[in-house]
């Protein structure tokens, strides 16, 4: 029987400039959804997993588009709650080489920042979970939200399911300060750990020594260092940390170290070249959680997260249309590119 992994959080309307135009240039937008968790629950639907997505949106037309495009990808939505005033929205320019990609948010006063945690029958959200994700986002955006967050992973504890958590941290959501003190309080009830060094630092205070990522430098000492403090201070089963190293906007390498608080395991690295970056990080998230859930090694999963998120790097949009056997080829080292025929 398929493992049942539940997430919750926000899917926005996501409104991106064609090809590499800037926002000045622009005359149109291309139109999409996507969201950290609803990124999540898609790539794992797509793993052949029963991937179900807990949120709210208004009862409108664009609401009704949000959730008609998740089930396309075969995402449970039926714990969709209806009403509030808005969608979300962000606004996205891709950049290339040395310039930056930007995002502008339009989300205050989405729906899902007032939603209420009656509004969600947890016990019925969760029956039959294997796994239960969400990430730093959805707290960010309320005192609501971080209400909700907390709601779920306590239900999801009670029922002895598996919780996780991307640590997601967005500077334009929240302070540090505040970051550090809803996450220090929802990480008491998170079974794995997912982030990278940035957020680390910012959402937890934890700091890597000797990294500059503005440099593309990486020290695996240092992040070492900063697993055994959070192993010590929130006793996570599994810590993972995607590791990007930023040639340029254009070029990235990609690795991952997980671990347990005792071993670590460093990933293989892929150079990648981008074509959409945004939902890398829920494509890592996704990989490990479909490994783990479905009984592969800390390592094994690793390297298949790894590899998936890899893959997501190429494909534009927030979600990861990569299947099982893109990412297993990926994974035997079939890193050529050429056409399959």
């Amino acid at each position: 029987m398929s493992k049942k992994v539940v997430t919750l959080g926000e899917i926005m309307l996501r409104l991106s400039t064609p090809g590499f135009e800037r926002f000045v240039q622009a005359d149109s937008f291309d139109v999409t959804y996507g969201g950290g968790e609803a990124n999540v629950a898609v790539a794992l639907s797509n793993y052949g997993l029963d991937g179900s997505f807990v949120s709210k949106v208004p009862d409108n037309a664009i609401g009704q588009a949000a959730i008609n495009h998740l089930r396309r990808y075969g995402v449970n939505t039926g714990f969709v709650a209806r009403g509030g005033d808005r969608l979300g929205i962000y606004f996205l320019e891709t950049g290339a080489s040395m310039r930056a990609s930007q995002v502008i948010y339009d989300r205050a006063g989405a729906a899902i920042a007032d939603a209420d945690a009656s509004e969600f029958d947890f016990d019925k959200i969760l029956e039959g979970a294997d796994w239960f994700h969400t990430t730093g986002i959805t707290p960010a955006l309320s005192d609501k939200a971080a209400a909700l967050t907390e709601a779920a992973l306590k239900a999801a504890k009670a029922k002895g399911i598996t919780t996780s958590i991307d640590l997601n941290y967005r500077k334009k959501l929240w302070s540090k300060e505040k970051a550090r003190e809803v996450m220090s309080g929802l990480c008491k009830y998170v079974d794995v750990c997912i982030g990278n060094e940035e957020d680390a630092e910012t959402t937890l205070g934890f700091k890597a020594a000797d990294t500059d990522i503005t440099k593309g430098e990486l020290n695996l000492e240092g992040y070492k260092d900063v697993i055994r403090q959070m192993k010590e201070k929130f006793n996570f089963k599994y810590i993972a940390s995607s590791l990007r190293e930023s040639y340029s906007a254009s070029d990235n390498g990609w690795s991952a170290l997980v671990s347990d608080g005792t071993e670590f395991y460093h990933t293989r690295k892929y150079d990648v070249r981008i074509v959409d970056r945004v939902g890398s990080g829920d494509s890592f998230a996704s990989g490990l959680i479909y490994g783990l859930v479905t009984g592969m090694s800390m390592a094994d999963a690793a390297e298949f997260g790894v590899a998936a998120s890899a893959l997501k790097h190429t494909i534009p949009g927030d979600l990861n249309h990569a299947t099982l056997s893109d990412v297993k080829t990926l994974m035997k080292g079939d890193a050529s590119g050429r056409v399959q025929r």
